[in-house]
């Protein structure tokens, strides 16, 4: 009996043991999905989506007059002043909400952006620079939304090449025939919900997207190299990027897929994206 008693002891603790390593390896392996869940999900690739159901402004316009030079020495104060027509500066866009992303307080405006640098937002159709005499610049202006999506229906934009002189006055130059790409978004810092829908927007001109030209938009970020060639001109939104530094670099691309060697044909900005403040 004695020994009946301890074969059923021994029984029953083999089933207590063996009941708890299998409770033990079920739990591990439903840790383990778990995160290989999360971490594919904080890995997951960029993308770059269309931007859908766009407010349009089909009768807008934008031009300049021609601007004034006050000399200054080496250089010379430049004012540039514009005519709005049947666009509301400092509006904002009736979809502003909708789109969940990066959106001006201050409303829609002017993409001020001179020779390709970041661009300025004019509130107010005038904008002043202090350019180098001698010197040579590319100005495109267009009309923004106030989420900063460029308009890009015909006579809502203005290329203006022209050269400051050994006086400080300003000579108009031919207008360029050559395609040229000029970048808009993304600029700056993203903080918080902005980092879900980051827009990507530049401005082509004297090309088409499609057979002909392309886009090549180069993403390095911290963790992954991105690369997209869009070959139609709309705007579209960057998503997963990673948290910290992204340098974005768009080309301008012939019929071939080769580079296109010329004024403003390629450029490259910085972003900083960080769910909250202070960015790191």
């Amino acid at each position: 009996m004695k020994n009946l008693h301890r074969s059923a002891t021994v029984l029953t603790g083999l089933a207590i043991i063996l009941t708890s390593c299998s409770q033990n390896t079920a739990t591990s392996q439903s840790a383990t999905k778990e995160s290989d869940s999360t971490s594919v999900a904080s890995k997951a690739p960029i993308s770059l989506e269309p931007v859908v159901d766009i407010a349009l402004f089909p009768n807008a316009q934008l031009s300049m007059n021609t601007p004034t030079t006050i000399p200054n020495g080496d250089s010379a104060k430049i004012n540039f002043t514009f005519n709005v027509k049947n666009y509301k500066l400092m509006g904002q866009t009736t979809d502003s909400a909708s789109m969940q992303c990066s959106n001006s307080k201050q409303g829609q405006h002017i993409h001020f952006i001179l020779d390709n640098k970041p661009y300025a937002a004019l509130y107010e159709p005038k904008h002043e620079v202090t350019l180098s005499k001698n010197s040579e610049h590319y100005l495109m202006a267009f009309l923004s939304r106030s989420y900063h999506l460029s308009l890009k229906e015909k006579g809502v934009a203005v290329l203006y090449h022209f050269k400051v002189d050994a006086q400080g006055k300003i000579q108009k130059l031919a207008d360029p025939t050559s395609p040229m790409l000029f970048y808009s978004r993304p600029k700056g810092d993203y903080i918080g919900n902005d980092v879900n829908n980051v827009l990507l927007d530049f401005y082509v001109w004297n090309a088409t997207l499609g057979n002909d030209f392309k886009v090549k938009a180069d993403i390095h970020s911290v963790n992954a190299d991105t690369t997209f060639t869009i070959s139609e001109w709309k705007p579209y939104f960057l998503r997963n990027l990673p948290m910290g530094k992204t340098t974005i670099h768009l080309s301008l691309l012939d019929k071939a897929g080769n580079p296109i060697i010329g004024e403003n044909t390629t450029v490259s900005r910085d972003i900083n994206l960080a769910h909250q403040e202070p960015l790191k």
